[in-house]
């Protein structure tokens, strides 16, 4: 026969577990993830990986033969700078989605969560908890000298 606590305790548990998977299939997704950026006139393409390091350039035609260097450098740039752009909003985009866990996380920390509420009776058995409630209360904070 379980507790109610020990019900709750599970529960969040599993919503770790749960969240756990989630970003270890995020970070597999995110590992192998690419954007590319092609000329207008379609004579070159660039692909870069997840961090923005070049996967690869192809030269789809000869034209780049007959370019200023500076003029092909600028094109080489500009579509790196375009794919790696592309890329970090996917990246950002897919990251988004642990937005509200992170915060949830953070006030679990700093409290104000029903998680907070679950582990009270465990912050209570805690040595010294009163002096902290008193001094959380107040606004106070202990310096460590430590």
């Amino acid at each position: 026969m379980s507790t109610p606590f020990a019900e709750q305790v599970a529960l969040a548990m599993e919503e770790m577990r749960s969240e756990l998977a989630k970003a270890e299939a995020l970070q597999q997704e995110l590992n192998e993830l690419t954007a590319s950026a092609t000329t207008k006139d379609r004579s070159v393409t660039v692909k870069v990986g997840p961090q923005g390091q070049v996967v690869s350039i192809t030269f789809h035609t000869e034209a780049y033969r007959s370019m200023a260097p500076a003029e092909l450098g600028k094109q080489l740039t500009d579509l790196l700078n375009q794919a790696r752009a592309t890329v970090g909003e996917q990246v950002a985009q897919r990251i988004g989605a642990f937005d509200d866990l992170g915060e949830t996380l953070r006030l679990s920390m700093t409290g104000g969560t029903e998680l907070d509420e679950i582990l009270a009776p465990l912050y209570a058995m805690r040595p010294g908890q009163e002096q902290a409630d008193r001094q959380r209360r107040s606004g106070r904070q202990e310096e460590f000298d430590g």
